[in-house]
């Protein structure tokens, strides 16, 4: 099965007010995370960003409430963007396992380089799972585990007997609650605990012969 783009909402070409919209909260976001780099997280104030991205407070509150909401804009975009570059790598690896354990290795990467951001950043989307499906901003993870569950129910390397929905759940729910584990336990290593968790996942608890 050909590797596809992660789907995004709104596939159609923006029209020219959200485009500038869009471009707004991207100088935000960016501005933010300068900030957030040369400053660190916990220092930068909401009263900073919006002097340094030259915008009143009240325009800076109503597209983003909170910091962790910028940090959510810039890791969402990072995601969007790496998807399409990172399809020749999973494609060298076998639908199924390997390409999910691939997959895997490539956002432990990408979460050790932000690692001083992403606990703010997972407490901020767990407590966002609280609001009604239509109000929440979707990382892409759903999407992408999706796809490659589908790629390896086809190869017949997973079992096709329930759902691509209820299986990429599962996994979601699994691959959060080893980066919040890694998060906030210095000593461990995500790669190795996501090998884990998805050796786990896919052989279950049952034991070796």
């Amino acid at each position: 099965m050909p590797m596809h783009r992660m789907p995004q909402s709104g596939d159609e070409p923006p029209g020219r007010r959200e485009r500038k919209r869009q471009q707004q909260l991207d100088h935000i976001a960016d501005t933010a995370w300068a900030l957030f780099e040369a400053e660190g997280f916990e220092v930068v104030t909401m009263e900073r960003i919006a002097e340094a991205a030259d915008l009143s407070k009240v325009t800076l509150y109503r597209h983003f409430p909170v910091k962790e909401a910028l940090l959510r804009h810039v890791f969402h975009r990072e995601l969007r963007a790496a998807w399409p570059d990172i399809q020749p790598e999973l494609a060298r690896a076998a639908p199924g396992r390997a390409r999910l354990a691939r997959f895997l290795e490539l956002q432990a990467a990408w979460c050790e380089s932000r690692r001083a951001f992403l606990l703010p950043y997972t407490r901020f989307r767990l407590s966002d799972s609280r609001l009604p499906a239509e109000g929440r901003e979707r990382s892409g993870m759903e999407a992408i585990f999706s796809e490659l569950i589908a790629q390896g129910q086809a190869a017949g390397e997973f079992r096709a007997d329930l759902p691509v929905a209820l299986l990429a759940m599962h996994l979601q729910f699994a691959h959060l609650a080893t980066l919040l584990r890694c998060l906030t336990d210095e000593r461990l290593a995500l790669a190795d605990e996501l090998a884990t968790m998805l050796d786990l996942v896919c052989n279950g608890m049952g034991g070796r012969s």
